[in-house]
């Protein structure tokens, strides 16, 4: 009872020493002197702010707030001013003064609190509200790829992948993307699908990435990095906007004429006397995906020499269906006629983005939200094999209680997948249906392959009356005879039935996976004072669900329970010239052992605005539901987790080869096989280059990190960034391939058995994919440098360059995950937005050298990206008068080709014209 009246009389007393004040005033610009439309006006380090409405006017109610206080004042292309506040009826009218780029950004990412860009202890980049409105791609999220250090893969129109420092893939499991803090990664594929389920360009306030390990303070998911979307906050950015957007792509290609793009967004948002505010977002974008149209013969059991369109066992890249194959006697290796992807993939893509948000402010100093998100679309992805994700859908809720120096935030992310497939397996499972055998009779499934072959080689052999012996060409004729042609309706039909038709037994994919998370952190720095102290932690409950089409779950559901917390403290010293900075992080899951993830920094400034930083961190990751249980079935290969009890009597870790003997093998046997050496001295002869696999059980993998850095700015018109970093990494989570023989591969002698490598040649192997780690150690190493110069006249002038080296050290390349980085990478972006009555424009280049591709897709063998520059530009034109802004623009403008994964399509230019009505109905 002494507790409670202890607390009613402090609040009491507080209330009685603050007061009821009402701020009014009116912004202005210095320049025109016109009003500034949706200029925030924020109380500093609170919650409560407002906007001005369109005569520049505003009304910030800031009651029980204790005298003097400091508001903040900004909007987009104007610098930021505080103004002092001293009186309860203050009138604050201000003159804000334009400027093209504000280049000492405010960025909370790099330490979880709020502090200036420059003295940020690690490198980090960020893409403010005027660049993503100024951005010339066709979307913000393509215009990424300008940003310093930024890798970024296309694997489809709607689906693009973000990494930094090296090590990509077309599914970056390593990389973390947080949009408003939420994890939007789908809980099944345990990536983020680029932006198809984020948000639209125009709900995006800012975009903050930090190139490499950010686990001491995001947890395991942040190994590589951290992108973090922002979205707009409705207290601050009211009224409608409307955004249309139309475009063509799909310029000078054979197979398809330019075709349209359509991208259409609506965001309202409404507050109420500064207490409640909603928004509402809705957005769709459509249009003809790139084409991957790579016949590049790969087969890796035929000579290179001989590869090409006229061989029998041709492995196209992207010919599905082909991959089946077998060597026929006297004859040598034949592949199975296949389809190509074009007549597999909905090419029709789309991007459908909902949202819903209602924020309630009970005080100045503590605000909750309610956040919900659908995203629905189709794009197709890059991985084992080139998969549809068709109708795919990413649902999250989001709740959250937050003040200026503390957050409480909850979240679940679910999936549905619904009629999405694997477009290799659908070619080998439509080219099933329809085989005959030689007396004209349609055969089941299971002996379809076998029996196309028995026909191949009558035919071939002369057994066939009617159809010329020895030809390749004839016997092929003879063996696809039935052969479902695409468009038609049998064609049609046995597609849609293996869609829907999931596991072992079809092409579909399906998962209701989701994830539950909560996490909270707290301040305690104004309490202490005498340093800086953050403290926070986080659970997750993952809950999969793939009905055995991608776990071996259809008996039985797969939980996953992981936990984490970190401690941060900062101290400045050097009259304040000198902040040392440490953090810690423990995070554990069920599966395996916990690991402690330490970063210490330091940021020396030598004047307000040049500091020089260095830093050690740690990165660490657990495996993900999908490393330790994936069990998927892609025709030719399965795809297998690594934890032990998911491969409980398979016998593939016990009896299996290494993928690049059993190339090896496959090359020399069928050279010796044409040259006419009987096909069981060719195996003797042969089996030698066989090597028994060796794979070890998967485990979290570990980095360690050292950065020295600069950023500066110099006049207030130049801002130069330098780094330097050098990553070692051990236990690297990889995938590796390996060889099953029907036949146990060693004799008791312990030399490679005849029957296995007869297996081999036989068609009477499997291939799978393995998750584990490499055992090896190695390192990678990079610098960046980049400036922005702000010219006269609005003119703004960037570039930036970025170095990456992989050192392989000794470590054996067949247990390394793949670098898939180009060595050098640079960008330079030139704009201005207002050159001359309010017609502006921005230009974007950029360049990479060429590099080997390594991924699963071709079977870990490397493919070639070659060197590439795009260069995106628009011209956009204000309309004061109509609140709008009319922009005409292009990605890739000069319509060159470009691939960025191997086994990916070809990217060419996108014209596009677009209006956005913005601040209405305010």
């Amino acid at each position: 009872m002494k507790k409670l009246l202890f607390f009613v009389l402090l609040f009491t007393s507080i209330n009685l020493f603050a007061q009821e004040i009402k701020i009014t005033g009116n912004i202005t610009d210095a320049v025109t002197g016109k009003p500034v439309s949706g200029a925030s006006i924020s109380v500093k380090g609170k919650l409560t702010g407002t906007t001005t409405d369109s005569k520049g006017n505003y009304t910030l109610n800031a009651n029980k707030l204790k005298l003097p206080f400091t508001i903040v004042i900004s909007a987009v292309g104007f610098e930021v001013q505080e103004s002092q506040v001293t009186s309860a009826n203050n009138d604050i009218s201000i003159k804000l003064t334009q400027k093209a780029i504000v280049l000492n950004e405010v960025v909370s990412s790099a330490t979880r609190i709020n502090q200036s860009i420059l003295q940020s202890p690690v490198s980090i980049e960020k893409m403010n509200l005027k660049a993503i409105k100024d951005n010339p791609s066709f979307t913000f999220y393509d215009g990424l790829q300008s940003v310093k250090g930024i890798e970024s893969v296309t694997s489809s129109l709607t689906y693009k992948q973000i990494n930094t420092r090296g090590f990509n893939s077309t599914g970056n499991s390593r990389f973390l993307q947080l949009v408003d803090g939420v994890d939007n990664q789908t809980p099944g594929l345990n990536f983020s699908v680029g932006n198809l389920f984020g948000a639209s360009d125009i709900d995006i306030e800012s975009v903050e990435v930090i190139p490499g390990a950010a686990s001491a303070l995001y947890g395991p998911v942040a190994f590589n990095g951290l992108l973090s979307l922002k979205t707009k906050d409705p207290f601050k950015y009211q009224g409608l906007t409307l955004q249309v957007k139309s475009g063509l792509n799909h310029f000078g290609e054979s197979v398809v004429k330019p075709q349209g793009l359509y991208d259409f967004a609506a965001r309202y948002a409404k507050a109420f006397n500064d207490k409640f505010a909603f928004k509402l977002n809705a957005s769709y974008l459509t249009g003809r995906d790139w084409y991957a149209d790579n016949y590049t013969d790969v087969s890796a059991a035929t000579p290179a020499a001989q590869r090409g369109p006229n061989n029998p066992g041709r492995d196209a890249l992207n010919i599905y269906g082909d991959e089946v194959s077998k060597t026929l006697p006297g004859i040598g290796l034949v592949s199975r006629t296949g389809y190509e992807e074009k007549d597999l993939m909905n090419y029709n893509v789309y991007s459908l983005k909902l949202n819903g948000a209602l924020q309630y402010r009970f005080s100045n100093n503590l605000e909750a939200i309610y956040q919900y998100n659908y995203g629905r679309g189709t794009a197709s992805y890059t991985g084992s094999s080139r998969f549809d994700l068709n109708n795919f859908v990413l649902q999250t809720h989001r709740v959250e209680l937050k003040g200026s120096n503390f957050f409480i935030r909850g979240y679940s992310v679910g999936e549905n997948s619904h009629d999405s497939y694997n477009t290799r397996s659908l070619a080998q499972f439509i080219n099933r249906d329809w085989v005959k055998d030689l007396n004209g009779n349609t055969v089941t499934p299971d002996k379809a392959d076998d029996t196309w072959f028995t026909r191949y080689a009558a035919a071939f052999n002369g057994s066939v009356s009617g159809v010329t012996p020895n030809s390749n060409t004839a016997a092929r004729t003879f063996a696809d005879q039935g052969r479902f042609l695409p468009g038609t309706a049998e064609f049609n039909a046995a597609k849609d039935a293996s869609i829907h038709n999931y596991g072992l037994s079809g092409a579909g994919v399906f998962s209701n996976s989701k994830f539950y998370h909560a996490e909270g952190q707290y301040d305690f720095t104004s309490a202490i004072k005498v340093f800086e102290l953050l403290a926070g932690g986080s659970f997750r409950d993952y809950r999969m669900f793939t009905n055995g089409s991608l776990f071996d779950d259809k008996d039985k559901r797969i939980t996953i329970k992981e936990y984490g917390s970190f401690l941060q403290a900062a101290k400045k010293l050097f009259d304040d010239n000198l902040k040392l900075t440490a953090s810690i992080r423990y995070d554990k899951n069920e599966n395996f052992k916990g690991s402690f993830t330490p970063r210490f920094s330091a940021v020396y400034t030598v004047d307000k605005t040049s500091n020089f930083r260095a830093s050690y961190q740690t990165g660490f990751r657990n495996p993900t539901p999908v490393d330790q249980f994936i069990h998927l079935n892609v025709g030719p290969i399965t795809i297998l987790g690594g934890a032990p009890n998911n491969s409980k009597g398979l016998n593939v870790y016990e009896n299996s080869f290494t993928s690049s003997s059993v190339s090896a093998f496959g090359a020399a046997f069928g050279k010796a096989v044409q040259s006419g050496t009987p096909f069981p001295q060719a195996i003797e002869q042969n089996k030698g280059l066989l090597q028994k696999a060796s794979v070890a059980y998967i485990k979290p993998e570990q980095q360690k990190a050292f950065e020295l850095g600069y950023k500066g700015l110099i006049m207030d018109k130049l801002l130069i960034d330098l780094n330097y970093y050098y990553s070692s990494y051990t236990n690297f989570i990889l995938n590796t391939v390996v060889i099953q023989p029907s036949n146990p591969i060693l004799g008791s002698d312990g030399n490679v058995t005849t029957a296995s490598a007869s297996d081999i040649p036989g068609g009477k192997v499997h291939a799978f994919q393995l998750y584990t780690n490499a055992p090896d150690k190695v390192s990678a190493q990079g610098a960046s440098a980049g400036a922005t110069y702000l010219l006269n006249g609005g003119y703004a002038l960037g570039g930036n360059a970025t170095l990456s080296v992989f050192n392989l050290r000794n470590a054996n390349p067949n247990n390394i995950a793949a670098f898939n980085t180009p060595k050098w990478s640079t960008n330079a972006t030139f704009g201005n937005s207002n050159v001359i009555n309010d017609f502006g424009f921005n230009a974007a280049w950029h360049w990479q050298t060429a590099y080997d591709w390594y991924g699963t897709f071709n079977g870990t063998r490397p493919g070639r990206v070659d060197a590439y520059s795009v260069v995106d530009l628009q011209f956009s034109k204000k309309l004061p008068k109509f609140k709008s802004t009319i922009k005409l623009g292009g990605s890739n403008i000069f319509n060159n080709r470009i691939y960025q994964s191997y086994g990916s399509p070809a990217i060419g230019a996108i014209y596009y014209v677009s209006i956005v009505f913005d601040d209405l109905l305010k």
